[in-house]
């Protein structure tokens, strides 16, 4: 396929995004206006950011950038340069298992329908990362950025807790008699 523009005539429409998505490299031309939920999904083919209510209420398109819980459908992806996205498709290890936070979510049937739970995953993530042990009023607070319709929210709490008790037991593993 023959290219048809020149350089310059790219340039002028479009913007190289260079980051790091999901632990990988990622550099992709993009148009000016584009949500970066539009390039998640179409762009790069990740489907797992769910698109809400596209006024950043619901939190069915929360990713985190740089480790901090965004709305991807009010982020302009030429704005993430430089940034680390991390979506829900890049939060399982290599193995292919379930992460932690996954895994207690499962558990604790956190979920009815799913279209939420990759956003609340995501907030659970954030929020655990600077809090390893919160109340449930912080996880009500951590969460009040994302609806769901199915749950009730109670089952979700459960989870975020369930994950917070085993990422603590997982940093806290019982040492030999000596401390070693």
């Amino acid at each position: 396929m023959a290219v048809t523009q020149t350089m310059d005539e790219i340039l002028e429409d479009d913007v190289l995004l260079t980051c790091r998505l999901n632990g990988a490299n990622c550099e992709e031309l993009v148009t000016p206006g584009l949500s970066l939920l539009d390039f998640l999904r179409d762009q790069q083919h990740l489907t797992g950011t769910h698109m809400g209510c596209m006024t950043g209420h619901c939190g069915a398109c929360t990713v985190l950038i740089d480790g901090e819980v965004a709305k991807s459908c009010l982020v302009m992806a030429a704005s993430a340069a430089g940034k680390n996205i991390q979506t829900i498709e890049g939060l399982s290890p290599p193995d292919g298992n379930l992460s932690t936070i996954q895994q207690a979510f499962r558990d604790a049937n956190s979920f009815q329908c799913g279209y939420c739970a990759p956003g609340m995953v995501l907030t659970a993530v954030s929020l655990l990362s600077t809090n390893p042990q919160p109340s449930d009023q912080e996880i009500r607070e951590a969460l009040s950025g994302n609806l769901c319709r199915c749950t009730g929210y109670r089952s979700i709490i459960a989870g975020i807790r369930l994950a917070a008790e085993r990422q603590l037991k997982l940093t806290n593993k019982p040492t030999g008699p000596n401390g070693v």
